[in-house]
């Protein structure tokens, strides 16, 4: 299995991008974590994920998450301004990506599911069980553009499958960031990031 070749995104505000240049994407109760953090994400959700114990007694709001996929609901939500969420437009979202193969090789302690993380349907695994992810996850929903299917009405749910990560993501493991336009690219290499490690993708946004 190529490990390099499954990737993993965590998207967030193009002003968080300075801090992770210099600690990595950090856990909030990191030493190092981020005081002016600039959050895009659903509050209500971000609470229930607070609350939410998982079956080794963790909270799932002790974990950093990143998706297996690009175009999710949530990224949706956050671009439109629905369920009560602040809008915020493309060009102020970017993707930090990482792949298996850096966890893995750097002993990485993570856990990840098979589908949206407060779904009673969804399953969890750990690290150990890394081998079959292939068969656990469902790559055709995570990397699906669309997520309404009448046929298949649990797409959706495994379209948002997850990785959680427990501690830091130190910044060298964040392999690259994908940007909606040129304007943003140019933000992150004013900010000192390599322009080998940027690619500007619209059909990755709403």
């Amino acid at each position: 299995m190529e490990w390099k070749k499954i990737y993993l995104y965590r998207m967030t505000h193009i002003e968080n991008i300075d801090h992770i240049l210099k600690f990595g994407i950090t856990h909030k109760n990191s030493q190092n974590n981020n005081p002016v953090y600039y959050s895009i994400g659903d509050s209500s959700l971000i609470s229930t994920r607070n609350s939410f114990t998982l079956e080794n007694g963790l909270k799932l709001g002790d974990y950093i998450p990143f998706y297996f996929g690009l175009r999710t609901p949530m990224l949706y939500v956050i671009q439109k301004g629905y369920n009560g969420v602040s809008l915020t437009s493309p060009e102020e979202i970017v993707y930090c990506v990482t792949n298996l193969h850096r966890l893995i090789s750097s002993s990485i302690d993570f856990i990840y599911c098979d589908g949206h993380a407060t779904d009673g349907f969804t399953n969890f695994y750990s690290a150990k069980d890394i081998s079959k992810v292939e068969e656990q996850i469902d790559f055709e929903a995570t990397n699906a553009r669309y997520w309404n299917n009448e046929n298949d009405l649990d797409f959706k749910r495994r379209k948002e499958a997850e990785l959680l990560i427990a501690n830091d993501l130190p910044p060298e493991h964040v392999i690259g960031f994908i940007t909606y336009k040129e304007s943003a690219k140019t933000k992150l290499l004013e900010k000192g990031v390599d322009e080998n490690m940027v690619v500007v993708k619209p059909n990755y946004y709403f």
